[in-house]
């Protein structure tokens, strides 16, 4: 004989029976199971985590398949925007240091010729005096070959046009045989890195005498006048 719950175990009252068939013997359907019958107390339906709830829907699924593109496109338009910006920022970064280091060894490299523009001056006024020879004209050669490879570079020729930007005037004169302001005489050649000059080319100038200032002219006629009366007064 098996135990049946007594009256105190189910509290005060008359038992509680209760069917917990799957199948209903009147109709033969099956049966919800009681659990998931009736949410939970309190829950609402359709709220995550209670039965019966549905996943919560992507906000996408709102719109149609056009809008939907529309979004698509708009991202990456976005995206591709970024991308063109940063690319253009550091094309414009990697110029901006190839031009800063290639001005940095600009600088460093004339410094060094500037200092060596002594030496090739004593080298110049050797080969002049026929004094370059043996072992000090090999030395001498081959520094002058390694400042050129550096991209020193020497200016300055007797008959060059005179130019205030690279030439220095250390005398002026007048003659006959020139058209405009020229160098006739080169007193130490000038020398320059690319467009940056090292050191102006210091020369003699000489310009057109028609372009004697009227003041000189009347200047010299009286000392010429004066010369003459003189001869003749020893005479």
């Amino acid at each position: 004989m098996t135990d049946r719950p007594t009256g105190s175990e189910f509290g005060d009252g008359e038992p509680v029976v209760r069917d917990k068939r799957r199948i209903d013997p009147d109709t033969g359907a099956a049966r919800e199971p009681a659990d998931s019958a009736a949410p939970a107390p309190g829950a609402q339906p359709g709220t995550p985590g209670t039965p019966g709830a549905q996943p919560p829907r992507d906000p996408s699924d709102l719109v149609g398949p056009s809008a939907q593109e529309a979004l698509l496109t708009e991202a990456l338009a976005e995206r591709t925007a970024d991308l063109q910006r940063l690319q253009a920022e550091y094309v414009n970064y990697k110029r901006r240091v190839d031009r800063d280091r290639e001005a940095s060894r600009e600088l460093v490299i004339g410094s060094v010729l500037t200092e060596l523009l002594g030496t090739l001056d004593d080298v110049g006024r050797a080969r002049e005096a026929g004094e370059l020879e043996g072992a000090f004209k090999a030395v001498a050669e081959s520094l002058e070959r390694v400042t050129e490879k550096l991209g020193l570079v020497k200016f300055g020729e007797k008959g060059d046009p005179f130019d205030p930007r690279i030439h220095e005037a250390l005398l002026h004169n007048y003659s006959d045989e020139v058209d405009g302001p020229t160098a006739t005489m080169i007193m130490q050649p000038g020398y320059r890195l690319g467009e940056r000059v090292l050191r102006a080319a210091r020369v003699a100038v000489s310009e057109p005498t028609e372009q004697l200032p009227a003041d000189a002219a009347k200047a010299d006629g009286p000392a010429e006048s004066t010369d003459d009366d003189a001869d003749r007064s020893a005479e």
